[in-house]
């Protein structure tokens, strides 16, 4: 059983250590999606293992046995965790649900700005909203309809063709909801800070995803590079002020990407998939192993306690 309940553990430091590597050797759609299911199930799995600990632990004080309605004997009997550690246990997880209830304050906060920002900006041909401005930015901001906005200086910046290029990027962060991957993976690292480097990761993923689907509407890839590059010499130093949800094409890992335009494309890694999906199982095979034990074991104490009584 302590070698289920430290799956979690050990899936995260996993994603600790190589969360950034998977996702640059993986297809940006595959890295997205998989990586955020992956920090979503390390995330949850680690704070019911944490919380079933602490919980068990704590239950095995008499006087809080007696007031749940719990055999205080029959749940030392079931569970194999030191008292040391289940507080510890405890303790952080309490930590984590406040960081983690933080972050989702946060991120409601920032998406119902996004949404303010939209209102705005007022309707929009194509979701494509122009402000003139001598500061060069290109940004998507998300909501139920979300907008892309572009400069003025900007758009004098880059010749049309890279224009287009430039707006495909921006069009596909909304046709494919990327700022749903990139909240919840930030989200599960504020529940879990191991998962902070794979949650940089989903978001250089989703910058990636975007970059392909700029590609494959502008047939050239090369195009889609050196679009980029030149915004980014644009941008450069610039201190535009964006939305807090709002993806920028530019502000994220740029020469990661465009050297990932211009090398050959890869194939999909089965084995980097698998290991990725094997994570996931694991974590939700441990989660659902030791919640059922623990539901076990409380009902168990109340069998106990009420034979009892």
């Amino acid at each position: 059983m302590i070698a289920i309940a430290c799956v979690p553990l050990l899936v995260s430091v996993v994603l600790w250590l190589a969360g950034p590597r998977l996702g640059r050797h993986l297809p940006a759609r595959a890295a997205t999606v998989l990586l955020t299911v992956a920090a979503l199930a390390a995330a949850l799995a680690t704070g019911l293992v944490l919380a079933a600990a602490g919980f068990l632990v704590l239950a095995t004080d008499p006087r809080l046995a007696a007031a749940a309605h719990l055999s205080a004997a029959a749940l030392r009997a079931a569970d194999p965790v030191p008292a040391a550690v289940g507080l510890v246990a405890g303790v952080t997880v309490l930590v984590l649900l406040v960081a983690s209830s933080v972050r989702a304050i946060r991120a409601i906060s920032e998406l119902t700005s996004a949404a303010l920002a939209c209102r705005r900006l007022g309707p929009a041909p194509g979701g494509l909203v122009v402000v003139d401005d001598a500061r060069p930015a290109a940004y998507t901001v998300p909501g139920l309809s979300g907008r892309m906005v572009v400069t003025t200086s900007m758009l004098r910046a880059l010749p049309p063709e890279e224009r287009r290029a430039l707006l495909a990027h921006e069009a596909a962060h909304l046709d494919h909801h990327h700022v749903v991957y990139v909240q919840l993976a930030s989200l599960a690292a504020a529940a879990n800070p191991l998962l902070r480097p794979t949650a940089g990761a989903v978001r250089v993923a989703a910058e990636r995803w975007a970059d392909d689907v700029a590609a494959q509407r502008t047939g050239d890839r090369r195009l889609v590079a050196t679009a980029l590059a030149r915004a980014g010499l644009a941008r450069a130093g610039d201190p535009t002020r964006m939305p807090a949800a709002a993806l920028a094409a530019v502000d994220t890992a740029l020469g990661q990407r465009i050297e990932a335009l211009l090398a050959p494309q890869r194939q999909h890694r089965t084995v980097t998939v698998a290991t990725v999906v094997l994570m996931t199982v694991g974590c939700v095979v441990s989660g659902t192993v030791i919640g059922r034990a623990a539901h076990d074991a409380v009902e168990l104490a109340q069998s106990v306690y009420a034979q009892t009584r």
